[in-house]
């Protein structure tokens, strides 16, 4: 979906290559109360900036919380938007509002079918092993443990 996508400049019609690298919650970074999602865009760091208050709206909303995932997919999402639309000016931080958050996963949650649908984040190469990695996955039933 929208980890790893390509959009074209509605401009200059340039291919943008767009991977989800990171998610970082932004109060104790920047001491904002946002949770930033990193993508490259072309090699270029792009992040988006979603308000902590979104999760609260979309719990009262529908009972329904915004997972790690589907903030990934939503700041995607958006990111592809802005880019396709030309409101992509090349800079490095974007904020969306409240109602964009919300909007962006109502739209992903759609087009997915169902939260459990969604792609898992770390993107990670099919052929890789967790333990050359340095790292295991969450949830997988064949961890493997660090110390071997």
């Amino acid at each position: 979906m929208y980890e790893d996508f390509h959009a074209r400049d509605r401009f200059t019609g340039e291919d943008l290559h767009c991977t989800w690298k990171g998610t970082v919650v932004a109060i104790a970074t920047r001491h904002a109360d946002a949770t930033d999602i990193r993508f490259a865009v072309n090699g270029r760091p792009v992040w988006i900036a979603m308000p902590n208050e979104a999760w609260v709206q979309q719990k009262a909303k529908n009972g329904h919380v915004i997972t790690d995932y589907l903030a990934a997919q939503a700041a995607g999402h958006y990111l592809k938007s802005i880019i396709e639309t030309g409101y992509d000016n090349g800079r490095e931080m974007y904020t969306m509002s409240i109602d964009e958050v919300l909007q962006h996963v109502d739209q992903v949650v759609r087009e997915a079918g169902h939260t459990s649908k969604l792609p898992q984040l770390p993107l990670v190469d099919s052929d890789s092993h967790p333990a050359e990695l340095d790292f295991a996955l969450p949830g997988e039933p064949h961890k493997i443990p660090l110390s071997e």
